[in-house]
């Protein structure tokens, strides 16, 4: 083996008769640097892998899963109920749902690591899944990281936009995505933030696995909001958002973290990124960050 050999292992979580997909990465000849192990938590129309282990031909940093593997944590992500290699129900998925998925994964992770907390890592509606998450089991979560996070919606260019489908999201549990529209997730806020590279090939990891996702979050995100009570979020908090980011505004972010009890919070907006800030041309501010607050 290498000097910096990434041992990965696949297991499956189970809700109920739901079967979850859980995937986990760290280097294969170290026990780790005792920092409780992270989960990465993805949104609403990209599966776990496209989002945060994806490989791009002839660019082979873009895994986060990796990149944080390397400094020596034990990072787990997963798919939720209805997407990627998860079970296909006809359930919506929606944020109450992921609450109940993060709960058997961690419960998962203890009984292979014996952590009884984890850091966890929320983007998009994986971010009020993961904050939904901290305030239900403040005693499983040691640290949080909100990513591309919406609190009210007040005000929000993206969700304005999305309000227009939201009959369609209340009489349907799965909404159909191609090419086009996973590549319009990375140039609807400002084109020129992620590579056609990168775009091409989420695109392609994301459809091998459906040409459709659940409706749910969408539906949260747009009749539901707020759906956490930053009051209850009593973990160490970092709420990331990124410059170009349309999903929240600042007034909601400030006052969603001025609302925050914990003393240990903190909050950036980081130059040069849009929605999806682990997949961008900068992604490495962003991944530097959340390591610094994790560590």
């Amino acid at each position: 083996m290498t000097e910096m050999t990434i041992a990965e292992e696949e297991h499956r979580a189970h809700k109920g008769p739901v079967e979850l997909f859980v995937w986990r990465k760290r280097l294969a000849q170290e026990a780790g640097k005792g920092w409780p192990p992270i989960i990465l938590v993805h949104g609403s129309s990209l599966s776990s892998q496209p989002n945060f282990d994806l490989e791009v031909p002839g660019q082979p940093d873009y895994s986060f899963m990796n990149w944080l593997a390397r400094r020596g944590h034990d990072v787990w992500t997963f798919d939720h109920e209805g997407y990627g290699r998860s079970s296909m129900t006809d359930g919506n998925s929606d944020i109450a749902s992921g609450v109940e998925d993060l709960k058997v994964v961690s419960d998962l992770i203890r009984e292979k690591t014996g952590a009884t907390r984890v850091n966890l890592y929320g983007l998009s509606s994986g971010a009020l899944r993961a904050g939904a998450f901290a305030a239900a089991a403040p005693d499983r979560v040691a640290r949080l990281a909100l990513d591309a996070f919406v609190w009210t919606g007040e005000g929000s260019p993206t969700l304005i936009k999305r309000r227009e489908n939201v009959e369609y999201f209340r009489t349907h549990k799965r909404r159909p995505i191609d090419e086009d529209f996973i590549k319009s997730i990375f140039t609807r806020d400002l084109p020129g933030t992620s590579s056609t590279e990168m775009m091409e090939a989420c695109a392609a990891a994301q459809i091998s696995y459906s040409d459709s996702v659940p409706t749910g979050t969408y539906l949260d995100m747009t009749t539901k909001l707020p759906v956490v009570d930053p009051a209850d979020v009593t973990a160490p908090t970092l709420i990331v958002r990124g410059e170009h980011d349309g999903i929240a505004t600042m007034e909601d972010l400030l006052e969603f973290f001025r609302r925050l009890p914990t003393g240990d919070k903190r909050l950036a907006v980081l130059p040069g990124l849009a929605h999806v800030t682990p997949l961008g041309l900068k992604r490495h501010v962003m991944w530097n960050l959340v390591a610094q607050f994790l560590e």
